[in-house]
């Protein structure tokens, strides 16, 4: 423990041999994108007669809204020193994304995707944010789990060093979820 900060606070996790938890959190950040890949691939691998999933956009949307709340509020709780209310409203965030992304599986099991049906410059739009979001959403399961894992171990200097890149990321893709959310859903069916 070297910074002022790793003296004041704990890790969550107990010290020792955290291998158990490198590999838990590496194979999630491999496993989870290729099962979304696996899902996209073949969609009607784990489709389920008569599932009612319409309404899962729209709580994708809010689940989406309220991470990048709290992502904010995370990043203004560690600006002003207060580590316990970061933690709390990081980990609420985890918590959220992890609801979020299996709503997301649950939705896109069941239904077809949903074709964007403007035209001109506003296509251009959509198909950018889409294709950026989707991209980085993939880095950011494997950067969040090592950004916690920092954390939760007391690594306090690798978690500032990672989270540098991860909230800015994570935020980008929560809000672009909802703009792409917002574009679409005139065309859900």
């Amino acid at each position: 423990m070297n910074t002022p900060t790793e003296q004041l606070h704990s890790p969550v996790l107990a010290p020792g041999d955290y291998t158990r938890y490198k590999i838990i959190l590496g194979t999630l950040g491999v496993v989870v994108p290729l099962l979304v890949a696996v899902l996209f691939s073949f969609p009607n691998l784990f489709r389920i007669p008569g599932a009612e999933v319409k309404f899962l956009p729209a709580v994708n949307a809010v689940l989406n809204s309220l991470t990048a709340i709290c992502l904010l509020l995370g990043y203004y709780f560690i600006r002003q020193k207060q580590v316990l209310r970061h933690r709390a409203m990081m980990g609420t965030a985890f918590a959220l994304g992890g609801l979020f992304l299996l709503s997301y599986v649950a939705y896109h099991s069941q239904v077809a995707s949903t074709h964007f049906g403007g035209v001109g410059a506003i296509r251009a739009v959509y198909f950018f944010l889409l294709l950026t979001h989707i991209s980085l959403a993939v880095v950011t399961v494997a950067s969040v789990l090592f950004t916690l894992y920092f954390a939760l171990t007391g690594q306090y200097t690798k978690h500032k060093a990672i989270a540098r890149w991860t909230f800015p990321v994570w935020l980008y893709v929560s809000v672009t979820g909802v703009v792409v959310y917002f574009m679409i859903s005139p065309y859900y069916t």
